[in-house]
């Protein structure tokens, strides 16, 4: 079969991206609980993080997928067995659809081809295994220890033992309790029916390549390889394969060749939302490869919690923000709960910035939606950079939020 070479611009590229990731939202059939596992099933992943200076990441990237998304569903969809808890880059709830895709890592992990940040401690591991297959579902402080903590993390024993056998198989997690994990045996957490049959390697690969590709576009197989390690040969052989098969598209952006799926293309067909404007989590699925949106959206980004104080240029918890198109602004932020305020103590316009009276109505508006879902009402314009936008932006927010 012919291979098929594309040129797209940076803004084509950008457009497909968008389009790809499914931002800015776009309205869908069914209930807001079928569009939550909708998306989760489209991205493959969403990323569970535990600061909460805002709304947590994981219910914030949904929710800019899903602007009827509430808090519940994620809990909802654990129970009816639609989503279940893992890793792909990181800790991660993933759709039930492809847990025999999660086989891979664990069956590295278990024969110990792959490492686990832990010692492995066999004796443990069987006491804590004993337990709660006898007892049922555990928490890690249900097992006493008096010793001294070990490691960086200051796990104990249990902790650690919990966690080998979660991440090798052995052990999921049903639910959580005040955002504790709860583990018990997978055998009674799996649904009925569901396929347990690892995939071969070709498989996997493909599975690899193709979801990646749905979700965001375009790849590199440099970018494909980051949810499991040791696959980049597996992945270039086989993104090779399904280009000289015709499965995959090549396409030039610029001076860097990307891999597309042959349908994503028709997505450049569809209208791209240039108007509604999205505040990102940090940890949002489109941000995540911080050289890829260098790349692309010409963004240079880095979250600035693990940074000392002194050498931060944005702020601690400092958020993306997407408009026309473009990764244009990022705005340092925390919400007071308890006074119903939410403050922004810095916002940063890129240098491409121009229209700054459209966008600072775009993020206005969007703000009284962002607040809500962050449990405030009144808002606290800090900093801007530059300075001179501060008026502009408070003249607007004076207008539209009360």
């Amino acid at each position: 079969m012919t291979k098929i070479t594309e040129t797209l611009s940076i803004q084509e590229a950008r457009k497909l991206v968008l389009l790809s990731q499914k931002l800015p939202p776009v309205k869908q059939k069914g209930t807001t609980l079928e569009a939550t596992l909708s998306a989760i099933e489209h991205l493959g992943y969403i990323q569970i993080d535990t600061i909460s200076v805002i709304q947590r990441a994981h219910h914030h990237t949904l929710w800019n997928r899903n602007p009827g998304y509430e808090t519940s569903h994620l809990e909802k969809l654990i129970a009816d067995k639609k989503v279940f808890e893992y890793w792909s880059h990181a800790a991660a709830y993933l759709p039930m659809c492809d847990y025999r895709f999660s086989l891979v890592r664990k069956q590295e992990i278990a024969s110990g081809r792959q490492k686990h940040w832990y010692d492995r401690d066999e004796k443990m591991m069987k006491l804590v295994l004993h337990r709660i297959t006898s007892e049922g579902p555990l928490m890690a402080k249900d097992f006493e220890y008096t010793g001294k903590k070990k490691m960086d993390w200051a796990s104990k024993p249990s902790k650690r033992a919990l966690e080998y056998l979660f991440m090798q198989g052995d052990l999921m997690i049903p639910y959580r309790q005040n955002f504790h994990k709860v583990y018990d045996l997978t055998e009674r957490v799996l649904p009925e029916g569901i396929d347990t049959s690892a995939p071969l390697q070709d498989e996997y690969a493909r599975f690899l390549i193709t979801s990646y590709l749905q979700a965001n576009g375009l790849g590199q197989a440099s970018e494909m390889v980051y949810l499991l390690k040791n696959t980049k040969a597996l992945i270039s052989s086989t993104l090779q394969e399904m280009h000289s098969n015709g499965e995959l598209v090549q396409v030039a952006v610029g001076e860097n060749n990307y891999y597309a799926l042959q349908d994503s293309l028709e997505l450049l067909k569809r209208p791209l939302s240039r108007s509604k404007l999205k505040i990102l989590s940090p940890f949002d699925n489109l941000l995540i490869q911080r050289k890829r949106m260098q790349t692309i959206f010409d963004f240079n980004y880095q979250i600035e919690c693990y940074v000392p104080e002194p050498k931060r240029r944005y702020g601690y918890f400092s958020l993306p923000i997407l408009w026309d198109g473009s990764l244009i602004a990022r705005m340092d932020c925390k919400a007071d709960r308890k006074e119903s305020l939410f403050h922004i103590q810095h916002l940063v316009l890129e240098s491409g910035l121009v229209k700054t009276e459209a966008f600072a109505l775009a993020l206005c508006k969007e703000l009284e939606f962002f607040m809500q879902f962050n449990n405030c009402s009144n808002l606290k314009l800090h900093k801007t950079t530059p300075s001179n936008f501060k008026p502009v932006f408070q003249a607007v927010i004076n207008s539209l939020i009360r």
